[in-house]
């Protein structure tokens, strides 16, 4: 399986990709699991989050990091931060 990319992308760079047309998500600061089912693409507007994967993997990220999630992962979110992302599914 993929990993969790985590990438600082310049604002043409998201232009390009018409990431600020994407929809919005928010969320309080909470825990819980989740898995994707499709590749999950998402620019984070605001927020800390650390996502532990299930082989115990910890990866850190929040306000201004472009982030991919792979098909098939499962994971568990822990939001340290009120976050609000734009996001798109592949």
């Amino acid at each position: 399986m993929d990993e969790i990319k985590v990438q600082k992308l310049s604002k043409a760079e998201l232009e390009k990709m018409k990431v600020f047309s994407w929809p919005i998500w928010e969320k309080e600061i909470s825990r819980f699991d989740w898995h994707y089912d499709d590749i999950e693409e998402c620019y984070f507007l605001g927020g800390k989050v650390s996502v532990t994967t299930k082989d115990g993997k910890v990866i850190n990220f929040g306000k201004g990091d472009f982030v991919s999630f792979p098909r098939g992962l499962s994971c568990t979110w822990d939001i340290k931060a009120p976050v609000k992302k734009h996001y798109n599914f592949k």
